[in-house]
């Protein structure tokens, strides 16, 4: 996804680990609609190359907010990690907000 794209342009940016719409049934219809998305894992994907490209589009496109929803097993906690040092590196000071989706489904949290 390159960082420059114009749907991330002052969008409310959603950043998803890629397991969460398959244990979320709703996910489309409650998260996604009139916002811009980015899809990833931490545990198997490079996670120095995802806070570059993430900083590089808060620098460019300047989201409203950035929202992230990751399910409550250890790994996918790795995505709040990247979007808060992104956050860091960029300088920014953007709405955040974390959502933590259930192994069975459900939401469990939302956190500030």
């Amino acid at each position: 996804m390159p960082p420059v794209a114009p749907y991330f342009k002052n969008a409310d940016l959603v950043l998803v680990a890629d397991c969460v719409p398959f244990a979320y049934a709703d996910f489309h219809q409650d998260f996604l609609k009139g916002k811009a998305i980015a899809i990833g894992c931490p545990k198997l994907d490079d996670v120095d190359a995802y806070i570059e490209k993430i900083t590089q589009i808060i620098k460019t496109a300047n989201p409203k907010s950035i929202e992230v929803i990751h399910m409550e097993v250890p790994c996918c906690y790795g995505l709040v990690h990247i979007a808060k040092e992104s956050l860091r590196k960029s300088g920014e000071n953007i709405p955040f907000e974390s959502v933590i989706i259930g192994i069975k489904g459900e939401v469990m949290a939302t956190e500030v």
